[in-house]
């Protein structure tokens, strides 16, 4: 595994930009120069991220989404494993 965080990256398992491993090892997302802890979902190259807005559902029983455009930054929260 590389020390770069992936474009992309998503918290649902049917989501194609899915990942265990990376999700294991932590991630650190930053949008507009501010720490976010809630983003379900990003991706650096397009300048987004997405996070649950409010207690609403969709049809699949997962939280409605915001989309959020600005600046993305992500680092590793935690060291590889050897």
């Amino acid at each position: 595994m590389t020390d770069t965080p992936p474009d992309r990256l998503s918290i649902y398992p049917d989501s194609p930009h899915y990942n265990y491993d990376v999700l294991a090892r932590g991630i650190g997302v930053r949008f507009r120069g501010e720490e976010k802890t809630t983003v379900e979902e990003y991706c650096v190259s397009e300048g987004w991220i997405k996070i649950a807005a409010g207690k609403a559902l969709d049809r699949k029983g997962r939280p409605l989404q915001l989309t959020l455009k600005g600046p993305v930054e992500v680092w590793f929260k935690d060291e590889p494993a050897v």
